[in-house]
């Protein structure tokens, strides 16, 4: 059986997904929540193949809890409802982890499918997100190297840029020093330059400081 945590504030979607579960041979509701920071604590004290994580929750967004159980839980493979279409948040969430992406209006057999194919450790990609993700990479080419890094990195980035030495901005991020000298050389990598003076003059010369 997959055993799946679903978190939704709401009881008869919760319910409903339930009864709907019921009559599926594989795939079985282990656990509910109603709000992300539950959800968290469930993951700690309990195990699950599939965690169906709406993205509007009533104490954290979908995407801040999707980060912090992948930061806990890095190999729980994560599906996110949402009420909006792809083009809105699936790309971001896919870079933070998700793997995968349904409309709540989608058929049940879809979700089933969904779930299915997260478990067995593959993305599930709907036609319309694929289509958004060709665009992206279309676009890639075409982006300032600094859109191409990530949030932490970027905000690393900042950071050096406007002169902080690594120790303080270790501790502005709560972070080990190891930890922020990696970024530091993942975004000279990424920004394709050698030193800390030449991040400066980027993020001078694009309007990013003053």
């Amino acid at each position: 059986m997959i055993r799946v945590l679903v978190v939704d504030d709401h009881a008869v979607v919760r319910a409903g997904l339930r009864q709907f579960f019921n009559d599926v041979g594989d795939i079985e509701i282990a656990d509910e929540a109603a709000s992300a920071d539950a959800a968290v604590r469930m993951l700690r004290q309990s195990e699950y193949d599939v965690v169906l994580l709406d993205i509007s929750m009533p104490d954290k967004s979908g995407v801040e809890a999707l980060k912090q159980m992948k930061r806990d839980h890095p190999s729980v493979p994560v599906l996110m409802l949402s009420m909006h279409p792809e083009s809105r948040y699936a790309v971001q969430l896919l870079r933070h982890g998700a793997s995968g992406y349904l409309q709540k209006e989608a058929m049940p057999t879809e979700l089933v499918s969904a779930i299915r194919t997260i478990h067995r450790g593959r993305r599930y990609i709907t036609p319309a997100l694929a289509e958004l993700l060709a665009s992206e990479l279309d676009r890639a080419d075409d982006r300032p190297l600094h859109e191409c890094l990530s949030d932490r990195e970027r905000q690393v980035f900042m950071s050096l840029a406007k002169g902080e030495a690594v120790s303080a901005i270790a501790e502005n991020l709560h972070l080990s020093i190891k930890t922020i000298s990696t970024y530091r050389a993942r975004v000279l990598e990424k920004m394709k330059v050698a030193s800390n003076a030449d991040l400066t003059y980027y993020a001078i010369k694009n309007d990013l400081i003053d």
